[in-house]
Order: structure tokens, then C-alpha cells, then sequence
């Protein structure tokens, strides 16, 4: 089933099922035809997914979060677009019924084109990863959801990796689940970072040691934390594998690093997204050329991976991909065949199988959900 519109339809308010339901946000990137922010209505129980076209217009809103009360999302701006600045990270409330968002404010990132961007579990801190400078910096949220300009930042230095460009590329921030630390993937020094995180001063500061080198060229680019917290999970952008950590605090041991392709695959290739499902049984990667999700299956007592098949995106460039709350489901974003395809999650053995659905959204680059207000 072929879902068109979002390209055409302006924001088409939709009355919530009588079930449970979710909005589905999409950002995507604006140089060519799209205009934002877009987003649909799921329904797990029934496989049903309604688009309802652009919900926010922005420029190059290529990675969002939603705060934990859920009644704000967060986009970086990748670059200008228009008339809309570049470098900045915008806020909006939600409509929880409708999907529709509404602009509060948008600050300046601290750095050069912002890729990513979290919030600590009281919703009351936003952190972003500046690509293009290598920076990473931290911004109050206020009450009613707007942005206070930056209260830190941190550039990254370090000996040139030539394969990465020769300069710092900060990509991934994540809170542990304790709200005690933040990671961050380095992905132009092969470096993940490790900061102490006060939740009630917002204040941070590196942790000793404050990093972990990671494999010469390997490019961790996303992270993934265990449910149990007792691993992280790093993909590695360049060398198309995943790293996996040991971890205890903030000190990481790598264990294992395993590559995300299978073995006969010649071509060029760099890794995306990665997720692991709420019961820590399987790991999701993306792969761009081979244009794929790789499956592993996750060790229970130690945490290391094994292969379980390597899934074809059915379209060009899956940059993002994200696993409903449910687990039923798993929506990847081929960024450069502007399509988003749904797959079914086999709960017992975490494959996946094409649902035939496939959402029309321009230069898709996240997937994120949100239960839908009744």
C-alpha cells in the first residue's frame, strides 16, 4: 500500500482513533521540494498509517525530540533554507490530537550545522551535537517548552583523522537512563565522550577519562544503550561496523566490534541509525549502499552480537529508521528515494518483514512517535 500526499497536502487535522494510537513525526531535509516537518497517524493494532502532510515548516529540521511530557518537539536546522536561518534548534508545541505544531523559538546551536539533539529525562535540559564545528552545548527549556540560549558548550580537539576529514564532527548525543551522564559519538576524532550530567543545576563536565578511542577510521557516528545500562552500542559510520561497549559509569571497554554487512557485499557502504528493541533482544543498523537493516541478536548475559540477517530498506539512502513504542513495527526513512517503509518486527526472532506499506515524504532523515491524545 502506497501512501501519497505529503508532498501536496498542507496540515489536515485528523480526529484520534477510538484505540491507542501515535503521531508520527518526519523530518526531513529542504533543499528540493520539502517544506519541514510532516507527520502521520499509526495504528498499531491495525497496521493502519494516515499521512497528514506538513505539520511545521522549517528549514532542514533533519533530526527532532520530543520532550518526556510530550507536549514539545525539538529540530535541529541543519543549514539555512530560504529565508529560515541555519544553525540553530527551533521549538514547538504539540497538538497531541491534531499532530499539529506550533512555533515557539529557536536559539543558535553553538557551532555549525547541528545533526542531532536530546532531552534529559526531566525535560527540563536540551543537548545538541554541531557536526560541522564539532561542538556540543546544552540549552535550558523553560515551562512552557521555549528555549533559553546556550548555558554550555564543549569544542572537541584532537589528533586529525584524515579518513574523517581531518576535523571534529560531534554526531550523537545520548542520557544514560540513571539521567546522571551523557555520551557523545565523536565522529571525526574516533572518539565517544563521557560527561557527568546534573539534572537539577544543569550543570556538565567531563568525565575521567573523558573519552574512549575507538578503532582508527571507524567514524561512531549513533548510540544505543542496553535496557539493563550495562552496554552501549556505538555504529561506526566509516567502517560499516558496530562497536560494543562494556560499560561501567562513564568508563567504556570496548568488547566487540562486528561488521553490519554480509560478507560477499563488495561495495561502498556507510552505516546510519542504530536501536535496540525495549527488551534488549535484538539490534537495528542501517546501511547506506547496501541499503539495508542489519538484525543481530544481543547476548543476555554479555552483551555481544551475532547476525541474525541483513533486511533491504526497499529504497535508496535509509538515513534513520525507528522502532514504534509498541515493537510491533519499524519505520525506515530512505532519504534519497524520499520514501518511508514500513516493516512488521517478529518479536520472537526480531526479523523483519515488509508491510507493504510505504509512506511519499520528501528527503526523509528522522522518524520519531508520539502517543496520539484521545
Amino acid at each position: 500500500m502506497r501512501i501519497f500526499g505529503a508532498l501536496l497536502l498542507p496540515f489536515i487535522s485528523v480526529a484520534a482513533d477510538a484505540g491507542d494510537s501515535y503521531l508520527v513525526y518526519f523530518g526531513t531535509y529542504t533543499a528540493s521540494v520539502s517544506k519541514g516537518i510532516y507527520a502521520a497517524r499509526y495504528d498499531p493494532a491495525s497496521g493502519k498509517v494516515e499521512m497528514l502532510g506538513v505539520v511545521a515548516e522549517a528549514a532542514n529540521p533533519s533530526f527532532l525530540a520530543i520532550r518526556p511530557d510530550q507536549r514539545s518537539l525539538y529540530a535541529v536546522n541543519w543549514k539555512a533554507s530560504g529565508t529560515e536561518p541555519g544553525n540553530m534548534v527551533s521549538a514547538f508545541s504539540i497538538d497531541a490530537r491534531t499532530a499539529k505544531l506550533s512555533f515557539l523559538n529557536r536559539v543558535p546551536s553553538k557551532g555549525e550545522q547541528p545533526t542531532h539533539l536530546a532531552v534529559d529525562s526531566t525535560g527540563k535540559t536540551l543537548m545538541v551535537a554541531n557536526y560541522g564545528s564539532g561542538t556540543a552545548a546544552a540549552f535550558p527549556i523553560a515551562e512552557d517548552g521555549r528555549l533559553g540560549e546556550a548555558i554550555w558548550a564543549d569544542q572537541h580537539t584532537g589528533p586529525p583523522v584524515e579518513v574523517q576529514g581531518g576535523a571534529p564532527h560531534a554526531h550523537d548525543v545520548l542520557f544514560s537512563r540513571d539521567n546522571r551522564l551523557v555520551f557523545i559519538a565523536e565522529l571525526g576524532l574516533d572518539r565517544v565522550y563521557s560527561y557527568h550530567f546534573d539534572a537539577a543545576k544543569r550543570a556538565i563536565s567531563p568525565f575521567d577519562p573523558p573519552f574512549v578511542a575507538t578503532s582508527p577510521g571507524s567514524g561512531p557516528r549513533h548510540l544505543a544503550l542496553h535496557p539493563n545500562g550495562k552496554f552501549l552500542y556505538a555504529n561506526n559510520e566509516t567502517s560499516s561496523t558496530v562497536a560494543v561497549f562494556e560499560r561501567e559509569g562513564g568508563v567504556l571497554k570496548e568488547i566487540q566490534t562486528i561488521s553490519t554487512l554480509p560478507p560477499d557485499f563488495k561495495g561502498k557502504n556507510t552505516t546510519a541509525e542504530i536501536q535496540i528493541d525495549g527488551a534488549g533482544k535484538f539490534l537495528y543498523v542501517s546501511n547506506r549502499g547496501h541499503d539495508s537493516i542489519a538484525v543481530f541478536a544481543v547476548a543476555s548475559v554479555s552483551g555481544r552480537l551475532t547476525p541474525v540477517e541483513y533486511v533491504s530498506t526497499q529504497g535508496k539512502t535509509p538515513r534513520n529508521f525507528s522502532l514504534d513504542p509498541t515493537g510491533a513495527s519499524l519505520f525506515a526513512a530512505n532519504e534519497n528515494s524520499s520514501t518511508v517503509v514500513m516493516f512488521h518486527v517478529d518479536g520472537g526472532t526480531g526479523r523483519l518483514r515488509p508491510t507493504g506499506t510505504v509512506l511519499d515524504v520528501p528527503s526523509p532523515s528522522c522518524v520519531i512517535f508520539l502517543k496520539s491524545a484521545k
